[in-house]
């Protein structure tokens, strides 16, 4: 029994996965050609430095979001939203976005203090407004500049 809807979902998955190593492998290369030129740099200052000593800082968790990560990816979901949308609405679906783990509580409450500092931010910067409070006191939110 053939099954072409679910091929043409296993292709875009395979798809998607692909273009992902893509991107990582050019982030790995440019994180390289990065590497090479601050050790050359060290080597312009100290010829006789051990680079090899020098120990890989471990990298952030997954939740840890780069600067202005946030910011688009607020923006965008605004964009993408037809209706305001609360700041519970948008943590859980950046959190969605991102794989994170919805029933772990505290990280809910560290994405959510994110969130609300991006949009602070950004309603400062006048990319975004608060409408009237919905049930439960929470503020809706909505682009108003050109974002």
């Amino acid at each position: 029994m053939e099954r072409p809807n679910a091929v043409a979902a296993l292709k875009d998955k395979r798809s998607e996965i692909a273009g992902r190593v893509d991107a990582l492998q050019d982030q790995l290369r440019q994180a390289l050609i990065d590497l090479d030129h601050v050790d050359s740099t060290i080597l312009l200052f100290d010829p006789d430095a051990e680079l090899d000593e020098i120990k890989a800082k471990l990298m952030p968790p997954r939740h840890h979001a780069f600067k202005g990560q946030v910011t688009r990816a607020i923006l965008d979901m605004l964009r993408r939203s037809e209706a305001a949308l609360d700041g519970l609405s948008i943590t859980r679906r950046l959190m969605e976005e991102r794989e994170l783990n919805l029933t772990d509580k505290k990280l809910v409450k560290t994405i959510q203090k994110r969130v609300g500092a991006a949009l602070r931010n950004m309603h400062e910067r006048g990319l975004v407004a608060s409408d009237e409070p919905r049930k439960g006191g929470l503020l809706t939110w909505r682009l108003i500049g050109p974002a």
